[in-house]
C-alpha cells in the first residue's frame, strides 16, 4: 500500500533499521532475511534521498535525517497498532488483551494490587504485566513498551504525554524498634547523626532525595545502603541504627508487620505526588480509558495528612 508514493510496508522495516542501526540485527528483529532488509534500506534511502545509515568504523550511525524520523516513525506505527485493537464495542468482560505497567513496589502496594485483584472480577482476560521502574524508564516509555507508567510529579513533566495525578503522600522516618525506643521526638541532629538507607529507583530518580537534601539544609545524610524496593526498607533497619525515610502510606502498613517505629520527618518536604502518564496514542483507546478510571479508583480512600505529629503507636 502507498500512501504519497511511500510504500507503507516500509514503515516497519524503516523503525526496526532506526533502533538496531544494524541491518542483521533489524533482519533478526523483522524475522526476514538480511537481502530483503538490505533491499528495503535500498528503498527507503532512494524515497528519502538519503544514506540514513551510515558506516563509522565498525558501527552503523544514523545521519541527521534519520535521528529526526525515530519520533515520528514510532508514534505513526503506534497508533496505527492502537486503532486496529479497537473495537467498536467495549465489553471490559469480554476483553482479551495485555497492558504493560511501570511502577515501584510502593505504588503496587497501595494502588495497583487492589487494582489488579477487581480486575480478576470485571475483566478476567485484560492482563497486566507489571513491571519494576526500568533503570532507563523515560527511554523505554517514549519507545512505545510501557502502555502505563506511574512515577513522582517531577519525572512525569518531563514526558510530553497525557497524565493526571493519582494520589499524594508524606514521608516518615523508620527505624528499629529496640533502638529508637527512647527517642519521643526525632531532632534534625538525630537524624543526621544516623547511617541512612536510600531507595533509589532507576537512573532517572537514583539518590533525587539527596539531590533534594543538600541544597535546602546544606548537609548530607551518610548513606550506609542503598536499595530500589521500598518493600525490603523494614529488614535494613531492623538490628541497626538506620533510618530510612520513605512515604506513609505503606510505612504505616509494615509498621503492623515489623519491630518498627514511624517517626515525622524533622524538616519540612514537599509531599510526594505519584503521577499516571500514558502514551498520547492510547488516550482514545476504550480499553486503556477503562483501566486508567479502574486504577484511579483503587487509591486507598483516607485523607492526606500533611503535618501529623509522632506516628509511631
Amino acid at each position: 500500500m502507498r500512501l504519497d508514493r511511500f510504500d507503507l510496508n516500509l514503515l516497519v522495516a524503516l523503525d526496526a533499521l532506526l533502533e538496531e542501526r544494524s541491518v542483521t540485527r533489524a533482519s533478526e528483529r523483522l524475522c526476514i532475511g538480511q537481502s530483503a532488509t538490505s533491499a528495503a534500506l535500498a528503498r527507503l534511502r532512494d524515497y528519502f534521498g538519503d544514506t540514513l545509515l551510515v558506516q563509522v568504523g565498525r558501527r552503523m550511525e544514523l545521519t541527521p535525517l534519520a535521528q529526526s524520523l525515530i519520533g515520528p516513525v514510532r508514534d505513526a506505527l503506534m497508533r496505527a497498532r492502537s486503532a486496529i485493537s479497537i473495537r467498536p464495542i467495549f465489553e471490559p468482560a469480554a476483553i482479551s488483551r495485555t497492558f504493560s505497567v511501570a511502577a515501584s513496589d510502593y505504588m503496587l502496594d497501595v494502588l495497583l494490587a487492589d487494582a489488579v485483584r477487581k480486575l480478576a472480577a470485571s475483566a478476567p482476560g485484560m492482563r497486566l504485566d507489571i513491571r519494576r521502574t526500568p533503570v532507563d524508564v523515560l527511554e523505554a516509555f517514549e519507545r512505545g513498551t510501557i502502555d502505563m507508567l506511574i512515577i513522582p510529579e517531577q519525572y512525569a513533566s518531563r514526558l510530553q504525554h497525557p497524565q493526571t495525578e493519582v494520589l499524594r503522600d508524606e514521608h516518615v522516618c523508620m527505624m528499629c524498634a529496640e533502638s529508637a525506643r527512647d527517642i519521643r521526638e526525632l531532632t534534625m541532629d538525630d537524624y543526621m547523626n544516623r547511617g541512612h538507607v536510600s531507595i533509589r529507583l532507576g537512573n532517572e530518580v537514583s539518590l533525587a532525595f539527596e539531590e533534594w537534601f543538600l541544597p535546602r539544609y546544606g548537609r548530607q545524610r551518610r548513606v550506609e545502603c542503598t536499595v530500589d524496593q521500598f518493600s525490603v526498607a523494614p529488614l535494613l533497619v531492623m538490628g541497626t541504627e538506620r533510618i530510612v525515610t520513605m512515604h506513609r502510606r505503606m510505612a504505616e502498613e509494615m509498621a503492623k508487620r515489623f519491630p518498627v517505629l514511624l517517626f515525622p520527618a524533622p524538616f519540612e518536604m514537599q509531599p510526594v505526588c505519584e503521577v499516571m502518564v500514558w502514551p498520547r496514542y492510547l488516550d482514545e483507546d476504550p480499553a486503556h480509558r477503562w483501566l486508567r478510571t479502574a486504577v484511579q479508583m483503587s487509591v486507598i480512600a483516607e485523607p492526606f495528612r500533611n503535618g501529623d505529629q509522632n506516628t509511631d503507636s
